[in-house]
């Protein structure tokens, strides 16, 4: 018998690669149906999960982990991790072993059998936040399907900034709203926020607001495929349409590098008692105090609020985090 977890089809691929990224994943042995779920084997109870045991076939042996597939001199300095977005795959490589980039594609294709498409990642670059990549390895374009939660995205990594790593707090702040809520995604890209509420909640209204005109044409692409129609997409810079919306009882803002210049635009169209669910990159160590300090002085220019919560989403570098701010509107 196999310790295994049980969930719902339509999240088994995300909660697949999640258990994966943190080594939980058991690969040694099959994914199995039962029913409208599947069974994922685990090395570990992992939380916020049913485990039960079963008896699960045991996988032919494939190598898992591409570092074991190129020169032992180079695994120190490889990637731990990378992003699956649909059949594409987005690596950082350092510069020192930048001379490796192609071998390093191809071993992640060969580990990976969902993968079309390897394409290293030189940063984020411009205002509508567009990563500069270049194929590694792989066939055929950087534009693809990449499903999620129950919900089909279109979108192209090339042209539109994605980030398959929220699916999480997508999921977190789907299941907390409420029946009628008007919403605003300020920086909405191809609406993957928005999508996953629509499908898992039910809001009046979502406003999906985004500068980049690729953005704006995949989330409408994507708003269609998925039938949602308490979605608008509006193509615009988020300061200005703000205004021409009614009041909010939830805005979302997912640009880290600079969200919080918009925090006092966000606070002024929340309604009281309304959330702000910013996302900032802070130092860890200095991530609690300077967050406060937000808010003080949000408060400060009359937009009075408090810290309900702060979540830790990801590593941004060796002593930086990604964090999302849980900001309640004070009447």
């Amino acid at each position: 018998m196999v310790l295994c977890v049980r969930v719902p089809k339509s999240e088994g691929n995300h909660v697949r690669l999640s258990l994966k990224e943190r080594g939980l994943l058991d690969v040694g042995h099959r994914i199995a149906a039962d029913g409208d779920s599947l069974l994922i084997p685990v090395l570990s109870a992992p939380e916020g999960y049913e485990c039960l045991e079963a008896d699960l076939a045991e996988n032919e042996h494939r190598e898992t982990d591409y570092r074991m597939l190129l020169p032992e001199g180079i695994r120190s300095h490889l990637p731990t991790s990378y992003d699956c977005i649909g059949d594409v795959i987005v690596v950082k490589i350092p510069e020192e072993i930048s001379e490796h980039a192609e071998d390093i594609g191809r071993a992640l294709l060969q580990v990976n059998s969902n993968a079309r498409l390897v394409l290293e990642d030189g940063g984020v670059k411009g205002e509508l936040r567009v990563r500069d990549l270049r194929p590694l390895a792989g066939t055929g374009p950087s534009e693809t399907r990449h499903r999620e939660s129950g919900v089909t995205m279109i979108t192209d990594p090339a042209k539109v900034y994605f980030n398959p790593r929220l699916a999480t707090e997508r999921m977190r702040v789907a299941s907390l709203v409420r029946d009628g809520e008007t919403i605003i995604d300020m920086f909405a890209g191809v609406a993957p926020f928005p999508l996953v509420i629509a499908k898992h909640a039910h809001p009046s209204v979502i406003y999906s607001i985004d500068l980049n005109p690729d953005a704006y044409a995949y989330m409408s692409e994507n708003i269609r495929l998925n039938r949602t129609g308490c979605i608008v997409p509006i193509l615009g810079d988020a300061v200005e349409e703000i205004e021409k919306l009614p009041m909010a009882d939830r805005v979302i803002m997912n640009l880290p590098q600079i969200a919080y210049r918009f925090l006092p635009d966000a606070l002024s169209h929340t309604k009281g008692g309304g959330i702000v669910h910013m996302h900032t990159i802070r130092e860890r160590a200095d991530a609690e105090r300077e967050a406060q300090a937000l808010i003080d002085d949000m408060s400060a220019r009359g937009l009075r609020c408090r810290l309900e919560g702060m979540r830790e989403l990801k590593t941004y570098s060796p002593t930086a985090s990604v964090y999302v701010l849980d900001i309640v509107r004070l009447s």
